[in-house]
């Protein structure tokens, strides 16, 4: 049974243990501060739609260690990544359904993830997790997860279930490609660095006892300390999914000194630190200066160089056109949701972002040099965003698949189309669609 999560309903109050019990201060409950700060980051996705990335720093600063705060981090994805199958099995061990924003039932989400994806023992879930029932019933949560794990057959499917709402879309959309598109979903993504010097990369695939998909990538397995790796302070490379590099990459090398490039909606920078390195002067435009302040920081460390300007594309008029113009449109960020499971149970109606990305595509058309090249891009799994939005003014000009990794190829009309089933062998992708034009 698929079931999508109610994002109406009660807040969490969590400061005792609740009405089967005498209270009890949880900071006297080893590993109880990453289980609370699990729970609220959960709970701002669902019902305040909260990003994840912007929810949890605030509230892992209680959590001191530095071990727990990636626990929580942890188990918070994972349980919005099998959300779907986790009320799966809690209904199916009661009588009667609970509320989808029942206390009991965000509990449970959490400690029977813990033990089907975490691997931690249940004795210690159920000594963390069940004193953060505060005023609910903590012996009905320990009777469904007891009666849950005592089962032969207590386990999550191979691959995670989708909200309705998502399925019912993907399914009209890629009848063809749901089950592997929900199947790359099953694990987070291994990390992508993109080079700065694309010759370095068998270099640097050695050096860091990684795998390269194409010239100036390297892929190394999930859960290293980027910070620690080896050419991360020298500014050698940055982290960037895969297909996230390659609508800057079907821009390519600058063809003159002096030759200029735009890219809109810069922040936090992978793409345009991409064109400074290909030789392109670039100006990196966002609305965002929190955000751009981070593009500096990363231009800094790679010793590249970009024009940064904090404004509204939409408001904002260049004084010169540009030689070449990427366009990475705010968009509902499906496709990269192995990466953050949670933009799947917080996406609000697309009519305001596909409306934006119509616009910006319009003014970047007017903004380009005449021979210059154009490149749309999303980070997205809709249709509305992706091929309905690759029309405009300008001469097509298709990407062939000696530009894409190993293993992907352009579409009929030339366009790329990237889902998280596709390369599975290799590691999967995230979701993009990019489109190219020549004026």
């Amino acid at each position: 049974m698929v079931r999508p999560p109610n994002t109406s309903g009660s807040s969490f109050n969590l400061t005792d243990t609740g009405s089967d019990g005498p209270p009890k201060n949880l900071a006297e409950i080893p590993g109880s501060a990453a289980r609370l700060a699990a729970l609220r980051m959960v709970d701002a996705v669902l019902r305040r739609g909260d990003p994840l990335d912007q929810a949890g720093p605030p509230l892992l600063r209680p959590v001191p260690r530095a071990d727990d705060r990636a626990l929580a981090t942890a188990i918070a994805q994972e349980t919005l990544r099998w959300l779907v199958d986790l009320d799966t099995l809690i209904d199916s061990a009661t009588a009667q359904n609970l509320p989808d924003d029942a206390k009991a039932r965000s509990v449970l989400r959490l400690m029977l993830v813990q033990v089907l994806r975490l691997n931690l023992p249940p004795h210690a879930v159920i000594a963390t997790g069940l004193p953060l029932l505060t005023g609910g019933p903590r012996r009905l949560a320990h009777g469904v997860f007891s009666a849950i794990l005592k089962r032969g057959d207590a386990a999550l499917p191979a691959a995670p279930g989708l909200p309705t709402p998502v399925l019912a879309r993907w399914i009209a959309a890629w009848p063809a490609r749901i089950d592997a598109i929900s199947a790359g979903l099953a694990e987070p993504p291994p990390l992508d660095l993109t080079l700065a010097n694309a010759a370095d990369t068998a270099h640097w695939a050695e050096r860091l006892g990684g795998v390269s998909l194409m010239p100036g990538h390297v892929r190394l397995a999930r859960g290293q300390a980027v910070e620690k790796l080896d050419g991360y302070r020298e500014g050698a490379w940055w982290v960037q999914d895969l297909a996230a590099a390659i609508p800057a990459r079907l821009i390519g090398q600058a063809p003159h000194a002096g030759a200029t490039a735009l890219d809109l909606c810069a922040a936090p920078g992978g793409k345009t630190m991409q064109l400074a390195a290909a030789g392109w002067h670039v100006t990196a435009l966002d609305k965002s200066a929190r955000r751009l302040e981070r593009l500096t920081e990363n231009m800094v460390r790679t010793g590249l160089t970009a024009q940064t300007v904090t404004a509204d594309a939409l408001e904002w008029a260049p004084d010169h056109g540009f030689d070449a113009i990427l366009v990475d449109a705010p968009c509902s960020a499906t496709g990269t949701c192995r990466r953050h499971p949670d933009v799947l149970h917080r996406l609000a109606a697309m009519d305001e972002l596909v409306a934006l990305q119509r616009e910006l595509l319009a003014r970047a058309v007017r903004w380009l040099n005449p021979g210059g090249t154009l490149v749309y891009a999303v980070c997205s799994l809709e249709p509305a965003e992706g091929e309905a939005q690759a029309h405009c003014t300008l001469t097509p000009r298709p990407i062939t698949t000696a530009e894409l990794p190993e293993g992907l190829v352009p579409t009929a009309e030339g366009w790329l189309r990237t889902d998280p089933g596709m390369i599975a062998e290799a590691g999967g992708i995230d979701g993009f669609f990019a489109a190219r034009w020549t004026a």
